[in-house]
């Protein structure tokens, strides 16, 4: 009961948290600060994160993980420490730094991180590794390569399902476009489930609203990269200039780049953001954004990091669905009065649906 009731207080103030936080932790680990937990009683317990190299303030994966993290470490009364990679180049000297200063428990967030985070975790059985968005299978027989990792996965494509029949329905062009960063399967992921709910709108609605910017795998627009950069605007230019009015860019900052692309068109066109709400965690988007598309992994991390502090660490993955309420959409905020009520009504009876397994919604991770 009492992990329950964690769970439900973090689900109501996690967004409230990211909101609050207004500038990005040290880039560098922090000093040992070792707390007392609620109960007032200290731990030698240390709980440490690594982000890539996107950093803590990404608005998105990073974040919120380092906000999971952070929190049970809060919870725990436990040393906390974190590092920011700058490159790919820092992933396994930080990783390193984190097993030096003795961390029980390491985040390791990203799946560019898997290979060096599984060749540390087999350097150091005793600690416990938390590896966020990849399962740390590098050679496919369906189990982590190190025993000591949990490997925290979601199955966005049930949310983006959902996202994708939404967008389709408030599209009045009927043209609804996406991109990617790089097409592997934890963004693809997004846009695959993103591509199914706007064939099953209109499937439904005998409509014909088109998916501009992806077809399926590698067929789609990629900027090869995951910065807001010029590559990343041009993408996003290029798809608005297709005529769409409702655009999801899957890939951390580059949403960034398609909202610079959007004030440069003119054009009222609706962002569906990923991973985090991005009402809440960059309120730059408050005007642009439909949804976003969640990805729970600040409850997913807080619960790694909380079993392994007590003792209860199990490296069976987790894989988060609409049903454990690991993946969902955002509420609608400002766009609330310009969706058709029976649109979101039609959306949460396919959530059910989805749930209950009467609707399909395929992806790599789909049991």
């Amino acid at each position: 009961m009492k992990r329950a009731i964690q769970l439900t207080a973090l689900a109501g103030i996690a967004a409230l948290t990211l909101a609050a936080c207004g500038s990005a932790p040290e880039e560098t680990p922090t000093e040992e600060n070792t707390e007392t937990s609620a109960e007032g009683e200290a731990t030698d317990f240390s709980a440490c994160i690594v982000s890539d190299k996107g950093g803590f303030d990404d608005k998105s994966f990073n974040q919120l993980s380092y906000e999971g993290t952070k929190m049970a470490a809060d919870e725990l009364g436990a040393t906390f420490r974190e590092v920011q990679s700058q490159s790919e180049a820092d992933y396994n000297a930080n990783l390193q730094s984190l097993v030096d200063q003795g961390c029980n428990a390491i985040v390791a967030v990203g799946f560019a991180l898997s290979a060096d985070t599984i060749d540390s975790a087999n350097a150091n059985p005793d600690t416990d590794y938390i590896l966020v968005d990849d399962a740390a299978d590098a050679d496919f027989d369906g189990e982590a390569d190190a025993p000591n990792i949990k490997p925290l996965l979601y199955n966005t494509a049930e949310a983006a399902f959902l996202a994708g029949y939404l967008s389709a329905g408030y599209s009045e062009v009927g043209k609804v476009g996406t991109f990617g960063g790089m097409p592997f399967p934890t963004v693809t992921i997004f846009m695959d489930g993103f591509k199914q709910g706007v064939e099953h709108y209109n499937e439904a609605n005998d409509a014909d609203v088109e998916v501009i910017g992806y077809s399926g795998g590698e067929d789609g627009a990629f900027t090869g990269d995951f910065a807001a950069n010029e590559t990343a605007k041009t993408t996003a230019t290029n798809i608005l200039d297709q005529g769409v009015d409702v655009i999801l860019p899957v890939g951390g900052p580059i949403y960034q780049s398609a909202i610079a692309a959007i004030e440069d068109s003119g054009r009222d066109v609706a962002l569906v953001g990923v991973d985090a709400d991005f009402y809440e965690t960059d309120p730059t988007t408050q005007p642009y954004v439909l949804t976003s598309i969640l990805k729970k992994m600040d409850v997913s991390a807080y619960e790694a990091v909380l079993s392994s502090g007590e003792g209860s660490f199990s490296a069976e993955p987790y894989v988060g669905t609409l049903e454990n309420e690991g993946v969902g959409l955002a509420p609608l905020h400002e766009f609330e009065d310009r969706v058709d009520p029976e649109l979101v009504s039609e959306v949460e009876d396919l959530r059910q649906q989805i749930i209950d397994g009467e609707l399909e919604v395929k992806s790599y991770l789909a049991q």
